[in-house]
């Protein structure tokens, strides 16, 4: 009976690997397999990001649930893909066997994901703001890379080396594609749960910052409608000069963030060019395509072996304490510079340099109008988390180019 039991539950190797494997691991498969189905219904509900909880919540959910044991290596494993394969003749074999592969050896491990993503981004950003207010809007986005700054020593403390520390305090600048991008520069070992984690917290800003607003930004604060200050226009021919020659200068000063400078700025001059072909490729092409493969890569890369290390829980912790401090520092840079214009400026733009383009700003334009209905800040908010944008850059570029240094 024992026998036949056995046979019938070897049909099914999804089943038959829980048996077989640790009781840990199990019970971690378990866990993701519901939270990945939490994390879908809570972008189903619109209460988490869509675009990256429904896919990386797919991602997550069925890989786990998907493990077997490997034919042609007799271990643990799925037919998503395999993050470990390192020399050219498994990355041959590996083309062949996981699904993914091709899309994770060649737009992830290189970071090329990222500069698609900026790419999209640039295409839909405004900058009229900016331009017509740098000293304003980069003012506001320093105080929000408090996060960023703040959390390197902090993550020492924790154990970590200079590098896994410089690459968790990346979260703090709440821009997925830079989290992905120094965390293949700095700890390529750390890189799949740093990205999970980073992600993950970034999607939860749609929740979490606007209870930090509410708790420390007083009501009629939040109300402000800057109507005093008139959004400049600022032509198109100015945009692309801008783009191209602050670009250039940026990729000059900070080399090894230059991919991403270049695919920011060329995504706004893609859009100020009038391009129609290439606008609607950077968008639904680009930028869409890329959240999708990068919600759903990201989840089927959170595996039960991931969840059971222990240096996960620190980087959950780390993340959350880098976010946690960038808002901070955000309204803080809100409330001063709303103390030092007279009451002009609305204090909630300070958190909009938080620069999860274009997230940040949509949320402390909704924060706003839920106070005062005439509180249109949105093109003002996009002002410091454009500045948000360079700064983050500026700082990855900054640990990237000197934790070497200071290491070896």
């Amino acid at each position: 009976m024992q026998g036949l039991l056995k046979e019938f539950i070897s049909i099914f190797p999804g089943i038959e690997s829980f048996i077989l494997m640790e009781p840990k691991m199990a019970i971690a498969r378990i866990i993701l397999i519901l939270l990945g189905m939490f994390l879908c219904y809570l972008g189903y509900k619109h209460i988490l990001d869509p675009l990256l909880m429904i896919p990386m919540g797919v991602g997550i959910s069925m890989v786990n649930a998907g493990i077997l044991i490997m034919p042609h290596t007799g271990e643990f494993g799925t037919m998503f893909l395999n993050a470990l394969v390192e020399t050219p003749a498994q990355h041959i074999d590996a083309f062949q066997i996981y699904f993914l592969q091709p899309i994770y050896a060649l737009t992830f491990s290189n970071g090329l994901i990222a500069c698609i993503v900026f790419i999209g981004i640039g295409s839909i950003t405004e900058l009229d703001f900016f331009i017509a207010n740098p000293k304003m809007s980069l003012l506001l986005a320093i105080p929000a890379e408090l996060g960023s700054i703040l959390t390197f020593p902090i993550a020492l403390m924790f154990g970590l080396t200079a590098a896994e520390a410089a690459a968790v305090s990346i979260i703090g600048g709440a821009d997925g594609p830079m989290v992905l991008f120094a965390s293949l520069q700095l700890a390529r070992h750390l890189f799949v749960p740093i990205a999970i984690v980073a992600y993950i917290y970034l999607s939860i800003i749609y929740a979490g910052y606007p209870f930090m607003i509410k708790l420390l930004i007083p009501r009629r604060l939040r109300g402000v409608p800057m109507t005093d200050f008139k959004v400049t226009q600022v032509s198109s021919g100015e945009k692309i000069a801008f783009s191209i020659v602050t670009g250039s200068i940026l990729c000059l000063l900070f080399p090894v963030a230059s991919p991403l400078f270049a695919s920011f700025f060329l995504g706004v001059i893609i859009r100020e060019s009038k391009i129609t072909r290439f606008i609607k490729f950077t968008d639904d092409v680009c930028l869409s395509g890329a959240t999708l493969f990068l919600g759903f890569t990201l989840g089927c890369l959170l595996s039960a072996d991931i969840m059971v290390d222990p240096i996960l829980f620190k980087l959950i912790v780390l993340g959350f304490i880098a976010l946690f401090l960038s808002g901070l520092g955000g309204i803080a840079g809100g409330l001063i510079a709303y103390k030092v214009s007279g009451g002009r400026i609305n204090p909630l733009l300070g958190i909009a340099g938080v620069s999860c383009i274009p997230t940040t700003a949509k949320v402390v334009h909704k924060c706003a109008q839920e106070v005062n209905p005439q509180a249109f800040i949105m093109p003002y908010a996009m002002g410091p988390s454009i500045a948000g944008v360079i700064t983050s850059a500026i700082i990855a570029a900054c640990y990237i180019t000197m934790i070497p240094q200071f290491t070896n």
